[in-house]
């Protein structure tokens, strides 16, 4: 499979330059969003490549095409790049196909509560025709490396679009990870002030076939008090390692300002509040990746094959949950999902393989099968019915693994062999009742049917 990376070039050398060519992309962008919405409504049987031919032959006038249908975009954007203008059009191909599908969707549920009786307040998607796009600058026409840190890009400057030489900073590729990769063409990004480059690298990267009985995983539980529980085990249940991953300092100073921009809305009612949010998505993002990095490095350390979360559903907010709270659980949930996705990116990226199973009952059910625990004080304790105390994500992270490797043997396992396994051990017919107890008993039973 292809894994991608993109490392992030400071441009130390211009900056206001480069408004315009930002400006003159967007503004073509919504020319041709507007154009194509008007022209195709419908783009099932459309793609990539042909969409751009057509689409140039209705905008850009050419020695064969001298008339298009729509001259005012070779006016407007006089000796515009047509490498600029065929990313334009992929650009404004992917937000209108976007934009179909989630109206589509919202049109199938609307039948749907109109056939059940039900009030449908939901409103419908609306297309966006202006967007914070960046553009790309493909190699050798509009952007040529002269050294490590410094190129010749084409921009739009005083009404003309000419070769400037830029500074950018340097990445250490190879501590990076991505020496001998494909280097893609890069994209002129700005944060707030600064211009960035943003460059893609590429690898095609053989993810580990290692036979099941052979394998060992790294079960993941994203709990709530605790950022991570990770547990190394193998397919005969035992468990290796253990690891308890958490940013204490850093969830503290996430709920204060939770607090305080909940405080500040209540006094002067519903406020965007930039500052807030961005301490909060740092701090996010830093949980994200502290995380991320220590699943990763805790499975290569011990040679795990397979990185197996559980399946994340939708976000189902509790009832009572207000103010301060209500935001907590959401960014909560956002993190499990930013945490893997950014673990899947990076497991691919060595060779590891991402799973997940149904999530249903892993914390609520004993590793022992001794049926449903209850909690004791702290979130993070349960009590199972012999009257053990023990961590409840860490409960989890065995049931996690157990679920994973039952469903791998049962593709494996004859349909007759499985039946009068599943005799022997009731817990196998359902998955949402599996447990780390069940596999040891698959196991057993296995050894009874070949003796």
């Amino acid at each position: 499979m292809k894994v991608v990376k993109t490392l992030r070039h400071k441009i130390t050398s211009h900056s206001n330059i480069f408004d315009d060519t930002l400006q003159v992309y967007r503004q073509a962008l919504t020319f041709v969003v507007e154009v194509m919405d008007r022209e195709f409504p419908n783009l099932d049987r459309w793609n990539i490549k042909a969409m751009t031919q057509a689409m140039e032959k209705l905008i850009h006038a050419t020695q064969k095409n001298p008339h298009p249908k729509y001259m005012d975009f070779d006016h407007l954007f006089y000796k515009f790049p047509s490498y600029f203008r065929r990313s334009a059009i992929a650009e404004a191909y992917g937000i209108l196909k976007s934009h179909r599908s989630r109206y589509d969707k919202w049109l199938k549920e609307k039948e749907q509560a109109e056939r059940e009786g039900r009030r449908f307040k939901k409103k419908p998607p609306k297309l966006q025709f202006r967007h914070r796009a960046f553009p790309v600058f493909y190699k050798g026409v509009m952007f040529q490396r002269t050294g490590d840190t410094t190129a010749k890009i084409k921009v739009f400057h005083q009404k003309d679009w000419v070769w400037i030489t830029i500074r950018f900073k340097g990445q250490d590729l190879q501590k990076r990870g991505v020496i001998n990769w494909k280097e893609n063409n890069p994209s002129l990004v700005k944060v707030g002030k600064k211009y960035f480059l943003h460059i893609s690298y590429q690898k095609s990267v053989a993810l580990n076939n290692t036979p099941l009985s052979q394998q060992k995983i790294c079960a993941v539980d994203l709990g709530l008090n605790q950022s991570a529980v990770c547990s190394i085990m193998d397919v005969n249940g035992t468990v290796f390692a253990r690891k308890f991953i958490n940013q204490a300092k850093e969830k503290d100073r996430l709920y204060r300002m939770t607090n305080k921009l909940k405080k500040a809305q209540r006094q002067s009612g519903y406020i965007k509040a930039p500052r807030y949010w961005r301490r909060i998505n740092g701090l996010q993002k830093q949980i994200v990746n502290h995380t991320a990095h220590e699943i990763v490095r805790f499975a290569q350390d011990y040679g795990a094959d397979v990185i197996v979360f559980e399946y994340l559903d939708h976000m189902k907010m509790p009832k009572g949950f207000y103010g301060a709270k209500r935001l907590r659980f959401r960014l909560h949930y956002w993190r499990k999902q930013g945490i893997q996705q950014k673990v899947t990116e990076m497991a691919h990226c060595q060779g590891i393989r991402v799973a997940r199973v149904n999530a249903r009952n892993t914390s609520q059910l004993a590793f022992d099968g001794t049926g449903v625990v209850k909690r004791k004080g702290k979130k993070d304790v349960c009590q199972f019915s012999s009257g053990k105390i023990y961590h409840a994500d860490l409960n989890a992270t065995y049931n996690i693994g157990a679920r994973y490797f039952l469903r791998e043997l049962r593709k494996s396992t004859s349909e007759r062999e499985w039946l009068s396994v599943e005799a022997k051990v009731p817990s196998l017919a359902r998955r949402t009742q599996q447990t780390l107890a069940s596999l040891i008993s698959f196991h057993q039973a296995m050894c009874q049917i070949g003796a």
